[in-house]
C-alpha cells in the first residue's frame, strides 16, 4: 500500500481546507473522508468499525475481532507517520458502512454484528503494536498453509508461527485448471525476457525453492526463474503455497491456505479466541517480541 503525498494547511479555526472537525477535539486522530463529493472528518476510532467489518468476518469471536482492530489501527497510525490526521484516499483501505453492511451481513444480523465490532474497537481504543519503539507493518491473511511465514530481515517480528488449525479453514484447499496456452500467456505477463512454451509447458516447470512454511519462493517456468508471489498473483491463485500437476491436457494448480501467509492468520486467531486466548495473546503469538501500547 502506498502513502500518497498529503499536504494540508491547519488553520487556527481547527479546519483543513475549510472542513470543520465537528465533534472532534484537538489531538484526536481523524480521517479526512475525501472519496465522495464532500470532504468531512471522521474520528479514527469510528472509522475503524467499518474497516474491521471489511477485513474480518463478523461471525468471528470478539477477541479475534479485537486483534484485527489493533492491526487496523496500527496500520493507520503508521501511515499517519506521527500526525493526527490523514486522507482516506492515502490509506487504500476498504470500509463497510450503511447499506453495504446490511448487504454483507443481512438485515437479521446487521445490528448484532455492528454492535459486536464496535465493542471490539472500543475495548481496544488507542492500542497499537510496536517493535523496538516503532510501529510494525501489521500484515495478516485469512488462513495460512499450516504455518505462517518468516519475513525479511527488516521485519524481525514476522517469524514462523505454527497454525495447524488453518487446515480446517473454509477454502483452505483450492484447485484451478488452465489450458497450456492460457497458463503460458499469463506467465509471460509477469516480465519480458523469458520463453514459455505453449506445448508441453508442464515439462518446463521446475520448483526451485520453498520456504520452511511451504510457500514457493522460486520456480522456473520455461527459461526464466520467477518469484512464487508473482506467479500466484498473475494466475489468480489463493496462496503462494502451490504446486502444479498435469490435468486434462493442461495444468492444474493446487493451493493451500488463503493469502500471503505473513503475520496473523485470521482463521487461527478465531480458533485461539474460541480456546480462550485474549487479543493481546493472539497478537503476541503471531508477531514476535512486540509491545502493545496505547497512543
Amino acid at each position: 500500500m502506498f502513502l500518497f503525498p498529503y499536504i494540508v494547511t491547519l488553520a487556527w479555526t481547527g479546519t483543513v481546507e475549510g472542513q470543520e472537525r465537528k465533534g472532534l477535539s484537538q489531538g484526536d486522530k481523524k480521517i479526512l473522508l475525501d472519496r465522495g463529493e464532500q470532504t468531512v472528518y471522521m474520528d479514527m476510532e469510528e472509522y475503524l468499525v467499518g474497516v474491521v467489518a471489511a477485513q474480518m468476518p463478523a461471525s468471528y469471536e470478539k477477541e479475534a475481532l479485537k486483534a484485527q482492530a489493533i492491526i487496523a489501527r496500527t496500520y493507520i497510525c503508521g501511515q499517519m507517520d506521527g500526525k493526527d490526521e490523514i486522507q482516506e484516499s492515502a490509506l487504500d483501505l476498504d470500509r463497510l458502512e450503511g447499506k453495504k453492511l446490511e448487504k454483507e451481513w443481512g438485515a437479521e444480523h446487521s445490528a448484532q454484528y455492528y454492535k459486536k465490532i464496535k465493542e471490539a474497537v472500543d475495548e481496544t481504543k488507542g492500542k497499537v503494536m510496536e517493535y523496538e519503539g516503532e510501529l510494525i507493518t501489521p500484515l495478516f491473511h485469512r488462513a495460512s498453509a499450516g504455518m505462517t511465514r518468516a519475513g525479511e530481515e527488516k521485519y524481525p517480528y514476522l517469524q514462523q508461527a505454527e497454525s495447524r488449525e488453518d487446515t480446517a479453514a473454509d477454502g483452505y484447499l483450492q484447485m484451478i485448471s488452465f489450458s497450456e496456452s492460457d497458463f503460458a500467456g499469463r506467465i509471460r505477463e509477469i516480465s519480458d525476457g523469458g520463453e514459455v512454451p505453449e506445448q508441453d509447458v508442464f515439462a518446463s516447470i521446475q520448483l526451485l525453492e520453498r520456504d520452511e512454511a511451504g510457500y514457493v519462493k522460486e520456480i522456473q517456468i520455461g527459461t526464466k526463474i520467477y518469484n512464487g508471489d508473482d506467479v500466484q498473483i498473475t494466475l489468480g491463485l489463493a496462496s503462494p503455497a502451490f504446486e502444479f500437476e498435469e490435468y486434462g491436457g493442461g495444468i492444474r494448480a493446487v493451493t493451500k491456505g488463503i493469502g500471503h501467509g505473513y503475520g496473523m492468520s485470521q482463521w487461527g486467531a478465531d480458533v485461539k479466541a474460541k480456546e480462550g486466548w485474549t487479543a493481546e495473546e493472539i497478537l503476541s503469538y503471531f508477531y514476535k517480541n512486540i509491545q502493545i501500547i496505547t497512543v
